[in-house]
């Protein structure tokens, strides 16, 4: 098993054991492992494997599967561009584009600062407002990609008032 720093090792068997005896807990485990450290590698996947007798094979393949789940860490601010129906037809992969290009990234990618990851959605369930752009849970409806840079500008200014 690779190494885990004995914190994180400490904090993972904590959420692992508040929810081993439920009937089927991978699911909440590994959702409260991705919110606590914001990805989940290998070396948690081998510890909640050992820890709740699972193989590691089954659990990567659960978090490799869903797309919320992550292997690498992620920006501050994940920018997902839905590229669902709906938000496809009304241009979405032109925003999806000009979002990458304003980070200089690719989708799936983390900017060099740790900023933003860009990631592409499959639906947020604002079909209604195509195309839709979620950062961390907030919805932009009918975004253009003209809108794409002063986004990224807004939450680059959060953060010089934060480092401030």
């Amino acid at each position: 098993m690779a190494h885990l720093q004995p914190q994180a090792a400490k904090r993972i068997a904590e959420i692992v054991y508040a929810h081993k005896d439920e009937p089927t807990p991978l699911m909440v485990i590994l959702s409260e492992v991705q919110s606590e450290f914001g990805y989940i590698p290998i070396e948690a996947q081998e510890l909640i494997g050992s820890l709740i007798d699972v193989p590691v094979s089954e659990i990567y393949g659960v978090v490799t599967f869903y797309s919320f789940f992550s292997l690498v860490p992620k920006g501050k601010y994940a920018i997902g561009v839905c590229l669902g129906t709906a938000c496809y037809v009304k241009g979405a992969q032109t925003v999806l584009d000009k979002f990458a290009e304003v980070l200089g990234v690719e989708p799936g990618k983390t900017t060099e600062d740790g900023l933003f990851t860009l990631d592409v959605l499959r639906c947020v369930g604002a079909c209604a407002l195509a195309p839709a752009v979620s950062i961390n849970g907030k919805v932009y409806p009918m975004v253009k990609p003209s809108q794409c840079q002063s986004i990224v500008d807004e939450y680059r200014k959060k953060e010089e008032v934060v480092s401030e």
